[in-house]
């Protein structure tokens, strides 16, 4: 990926939410190097770093805001100060696949005008292979996407559903949920690597049946700001 794109092709801006992320950040900006190059935006949002982060990511990002702590409100404020046409949220412990910019653009060909990626965990125990499987076709078949398959969004489109809601967990599905009803979905089979450290750190099946069991908690109404202690007890 050389050169930089033509002044009529649509920009893209990656928005990454960071909170003490200077182990896995530098990673995740080098890789995103090509893409500013081609004329895309990054802009990393800090939530209250106190590991050197925000210095971490100057000389790699266009834009290093500061933010009250809150993923939601972390990538909130970045799509408000957003010259891009298309939003990407992106974690710091995920990588996009090669050409990634290029692939959503091409996407938001079609008549979709928001998607994501399909998701592989970085570990290798052969138990992570069936929850990415899950995960993937749970998201193909009910057009929610999480936070780590790098959600994509026109600004446009954004900014009709009321942007991310303010609340410190589901904010990813509770988007979701407003676009689909807008929009329909571009589920690209192209794959994001995601960090697996959760998985592996507190076990596969309790980290699964955690999830399964705060996602019901949060469909059945429960109040995010309940379900987000139990998730980072």
């Amino acid at each position: 990926m050389t050169g930089r794109v033509a002044p009529r092709a649509r920009r893209i801006s990656i928005v990454i939410p960071v909170l003490n992320e200077a182990q896995t950040l530098v990673g995740c900006l080098d890789g995103l190097q090509a893409y500013r190059a081609q004329g895309h935006e990054v802009i990393v949002v800090d939530g209250g770093s106190h590991d050197g982060t925000p210095a971490l990511a100057r000389p790699r990002a266009d834009h290093v805001l500061v933010s009250a702590p809150g993923r939601a409100r972390q990538m909130g404020q970045g799509a408000r100060i957003a010259q891009g046409d298309v939003l990407l949220f992106l974690h710091a412990d995920t990588r996009l696949p090669d050409a990634a910019c290029d692939t959503i653009l091409s996407a938001l060909q079609t008549a979709a005008r928001w998607g994501r990626f399909d998701v592989r965990l970085s570990g290798s125990a052969p138990a992570l292979r069936l929850i990415e499987f899950m995960i993937n076709l749970r998201s193909r078949w009910t057009r929610i996407a999480t936070g780590d398959q790098a959600m994509f969004v026109t600004r446009e489109l954004f900014h009709a559903a009321g942007g991310f809601d303010d609340i410190p967990l589901m904010e990813d599905i509770a988007l979701s949920r407003r676009l689909k009803k807008l929009a329909p979905a571009a589920c690209l089979r192209q794959r994001v690597v995601t960090s697996s450290r959760r998985w592996e750190e507190h076990g596969v099946l309790k980290t699964v049946l955690l999830m399964w069991r705060l996602r019901l908690a949060y469909w059945l109404g429960a109040d995010p700001a309940r379900l987000v202690r139990q998730y980072y007890r």
